[in-house]
């Protein structure tokens, strides 16, 4: 009988790397979608710069910072290609050298 050949490895990367890690945010109802539009704000949205934003999002079970340049296209606001979505670890890294990045800038 043949020996099975092993398995590769899967990668657990949390890197914005491929395809498979990329998704729009989750569509919203109608309804939802009016709602916010009254309020004029997301609570989980900050807009950085003109289409720059920074959003909160979920994806498989896990809450990801996402800052992506957003294009409007009929209307609605689209998350485009350039950006990155950080885990929560990794935001509260990027904080944690906030004063150090801020430090180098200034030199």
């Amino acid at each position: 009988m043949p020996k099975a050949k092993p398995k590769k490895n899967e990668s657990t990367s949390d890197s914005d790397s491929g395809p498979d890690d990329r998704a729009p945010p989750p569509k919203k109802s109608k309804d939802s979608a009016a709602d916010d539009k009254k309020s004029g704000a997301n609570s989980n949205q900050w807009v950085l710069e003109r289409q720059r934003q920074v959003r909160i999002n979920e994806f498989r079970g896990k809450k990801l910072i996402d800052i992506r340049e957003y294009y409007e296209k009929n209307g609605e606001m689209l998350p485009g290609k350039k950006g990155i979505s950080l885990s929560v670890t990794q935001w509260k890294k990027l904080l944690e050298c906030a004063d150090e990045i801020n430090r180098a800038i200034e030199e």
